[in-house]
């Protein structure tokens, strides 16, 4: 079976790619969680981030945004000092802050959804990637939406952070052509 040459490091890689990676995202708790992770992959790689994904929903309240934003001084010590996440302390304090922000969308646009797909006209961007060289590493779309949240206040959401952000959660297929995942997301 032809996959996406990206996630051939493991199982836990390829089961993402196979069953996750591109596929539309709805739900707002979902989209949250994605742009937390994305947020803390940042100079990292996502397999690094995969890793600890886990300990990610258990430190940040299953990716609730109303709770993420609520935390205090003793919550954001747990996390700076949490061995199982990327314990940056910017990106810490980002994610607490982009969770207000993230509320602040949701009831502005009556969901964070509505509004991020409203950028593509709620349709998947589909790709034709023949090789992964092709792939950029982010586009004018990503350089747009980067920049209303950061007008929205929100932080490390650069354009690379967000295109790599809307290929996960489907609105962008980057699949490539030849991986069995390309015509079914």
């Amino acid at each position: 079976m032809k996959r996406c040459p990206w996630c051939e490091k493991d199982e836990m890689y390829i089961r993402y790619h196979d069953e996750e990676w591109g596929v539309p995202v709805y739900d707002d708790q979902k989209h949250f969680e994605f742009l937390i992770l994305e947020a803390a992959q940042a100079g990292l790689s996502w397999h690094t981030i995969l890793k600890r994904r886990e300990n990610y929903r258990i430190a940040y309240d299953h990716f609730d945004p109303v709770k993420v934003a609520q935390y205090d001084e003793e919550k954001f010590n747990e996390l700076l000092n949490n061995a199982g996440i990327i314990r940056n302390r910017r990106k810490i304090e980002a994610s607490i802050h982009n969770a207000q922000k993230f509320l602040e969308v949701q009831k502005e646009f009556g969901s964070f959804s509505h509004y991020l797909w409203g950028f593509v006209d709620h349709q998947t961007i589909k790709n034709q990637w023949d090789h992964i060289s092709e792939v950029p590493a982010h586009t004018e779309l990503s350089s747009k939406i980067s920049k209303d949240l950061k007008k929205r206040g929100f932080r490390f959401v650069g354009s690379t952070v967000i295109y790599s952000y809307l290929q996960a959660a489907g609105l962008i297929n980057d699949h490539i052509k030849d991986c069995f995942r390309y015509d079914e997301v």
